[in-house]
């Protein structure tokens, strides 16, 4: 009994050493990724003449809601909010759009039955090796064509469709059992209603997920905003911050611009804080 006991003492004594090391490593990973961050913050606290005299400021100054103030209503180019608000309408409307559309396409290739459903599902996933950038300028051309340059509608349309998207909640419908559908079919549900009241719920943690993702996927667009908005009221936060940074001997209102990109990386954070848990389960979870 002494040898059993000895050994597994060993044991726990060697797992709680590994945890401790795995959690030192853990904090100072964390503290190698939150330093730029937090001298970001520490600039952003501090008039334009201490961030340019060296040594840099290590503490939080006295101007911070001063500095976040002019960020957000006067901002250089445009008012930060403009730009917030921009960015939130694109993403939240390619995301939304996204899921939708993958939703129900993912809907009729898995439960109806209709001719080459195969071949076309192959050409939605084909479309994975047609990124935006290749076909930017006939994607320019029809937007220009329709007057869509300049608005919300033009942002968002171009980029709303997903074949990975689509590709996700084929593979989950697949996975539901066909007596689910077969008895929906017997209590006399139409194909809608089997729709939203049994696969919709169903994919709750999966909707989840993919929001998120795509939420920050259309929150970092740069390019194609860059492209079909020259009104500044149109302006993205990812563009703005790009628009602040100074080139040549131009001097810019640094805590300004460090304000500016905090800010720009408040609503993706609190999306990922808030939904933190439904993404983890819609990632993680096979239970179906």
């Amino acid at each position: 009994m002494g040898t059993v006991f000895g050994t597994g003492s060993g044991m726990v004594e060697k797992r709680g050493k590994a945890l401790w090391l795995t959690h030192v490593c853990m904090i100072i990973a964390i503290a190698f990724i939150c330093f730029p961050i937090y001298l970001a913050f520490v600039a952003s606290s501090v008039q334009q003449s201490e961030l340019v005299k060296p040594p840099m400021p290590l503490l939080p100054g006295s101007h911070l809601f001063e500095n976040y103030k002019e960020a957000l209503f006067t901002g250089i180019n445009a008012p930060v909010w403009k730009m917030l608000m921009n960015s939130m309408i694109m993403g939240m409307g390619i995301a939304i759009g996204k899921i939708i559309i993958s939703l129900l396409s993912a809907f009729a290739i898995v439960y109806f039955r209709f001719p080459f459903r195969g071949v076309f599902f192959w050409l939605i996933f084909l479309t994975l090796m047609l990124p935006v950038e290749v076909r930017i300028v006939p994607t320019y051309e029809v937007v220009a064509n329709f007057g869509m340059l300049n608005s919300y509608s033009g942002l968002i349309l171009p980029l709303v469709a997903s074949a990975t998207a689509t590709f996700l909640f084929r593979q989950f419908y697949m996975t539901v059992p066909d007596e689910l559908a077969e008895a929906a079919r017997i209590d006399g549900a139409r194909p809608m209603r089997f729709f939203f009241d049994i696969l919709l719920p169903m994919s709750r943690t999966n909707i989840a997920a993919l929001f998120v993702i795509l939420f920050i996927y259309g929150w970092n667009q740069y390019l194609w905003p860059l492209l079909i908005t020259t009104d500044p009221e149109m302006n993205t936060i990812v563009m703005g911050i790009k628009q602040m940074i100074p080139s040549g001997d131009d001097l810019r209102n640094w805590p300004v611009i460090m304000a500016t990109a905090l800010l720009a990386m408040l609503p993706p954070v609190l999306v990922v804080v808030v939904m933190q848990n439904l993404f983890i389960k819609g990632l993680v979870d096979t239970e179906k």
